[in-house]
C-alpha cells in the first residue's frame, strides 16, 4: 500500500512578535491548500534584520507556543534558532526536505516578498524543494503579481500557489509601537501572548 504524501506548510519569520495576521495566512493556506500541517520556524539570525531589534529567541518561540496551542494542525520548530550562522530560507527549506519521508513542502510568505524572491540566497533551491504560497490580502494587486510568477516560473520553475487572506492590517512593528506607547493589543494578537507581553514586561520603555 502506497504511503500519503502528506502536505506540510512552513512558516518563517522573526516573529516579533506572533499576532493573528500571522495566524490568519497560516490557517488560510491550511485550509486553501488541504495542508496537513503548518509548522512555524522563527528566525534565529536574520540577513536582513537588526538583530538588536528582535527579542531573544526563547521569548519569541514561547509566544509561539502560546499563540498556537489550541491549533492542532499547528507546530513549532526551533530549527533555526538552534543552528549556527545566518538563517537562510534555501538551509531551513533543506532540512525539511526528506522525500523519503513522503512530504511535499509548501513555503508561506506575503505577497509582497515574491518581488524579492529572485534576490533570495538560492531561489533555485527554494523552487526545487518547495511549492511557495504567497498570502494576497483580498485579492489586491494580482495584476502586478502575476507578471512577477510568470518571471520566477520561467526562471526557476518556482510553482507559486495565492492565498486569499482577510484584509486585515496588522504587522509586529505596529504592536511594538503600542506597547511602548501604553496602547492597548486587544484583538491584535491571542489572549495568551498579550499576557505574556505585559506579565514581562516585553517592549516597554
Amino acid at each position: 500500500m502506497q504511503k500519503r504524501v502528506r502536505r506540510i506548510g512552513l512558516m518563517g519569520g522573526t516573529f516579533n512578535p506572533i499576532h493573528y495576521g500571522h495566524l490568519l495566512i497560516a490557517e488560510n493556506a491550511y485550509e486553501q491548500y488541504h495542508l496537513d500541517e503548518v509548522i512555524f520556524i522563527p528566525t534565529g539570525q536574520s540577513p536582513h534584520k537588526d538583530a538588536r531589534q528582535i527579542l531573544r529567541a526563547d521569548e519569541r518561540m514561547e509566544m509561539i507556543r502560546l499563540a498556537i496551542a489550541d491549533n492542532p494542525h499547528f507546530s513549532c520548530s526551533d530549527y533555526e534558532i538552534r543552528t549556527e550562522g545566518i538563517s537562510y530560507t534555501y538551509l531551513t527549506v533543506q532540512a525539511f526536505y526528506e522525500p523519503a519521508e513522503e512530504r511535499e513542502l509548501f513555503f508561506i510568505m506575503g505577497a509582497d516578498s515574491l518581488a524579492y524572491f529572485d534576490a533570495w540566497m538560492r531561489p533555485d533551491k527554494i523552487s526545487r524543494m518547495s511549492t511557495i504560497l504567497a498570502a494576497v490580502r483580498d485579492g489586491l494587486n494580482m495584476e502586478e503579481l502575476l507578471p512577477i510568477r510568470e518571471s520566477l516560473q520561467q526562471k526557476y520553475g518556482t510553482k507559486i500557489g495565492f492565498i486569499n487572506t482577510p484584509n486585515f492590517s496588522v504587522s509586529s512593528r505596529m504592536i511594538r509601537h503600542r506597547m511602548e506607547k501604553g496602547h492597548s493589543i486587544r484583538y491584535l494578537v491571542p489572549e495568551a501572548v498579550e499576557r505574556y507581553l505585559k506579565e514581562h514586561r516585553v517592549y516597554v520603555q
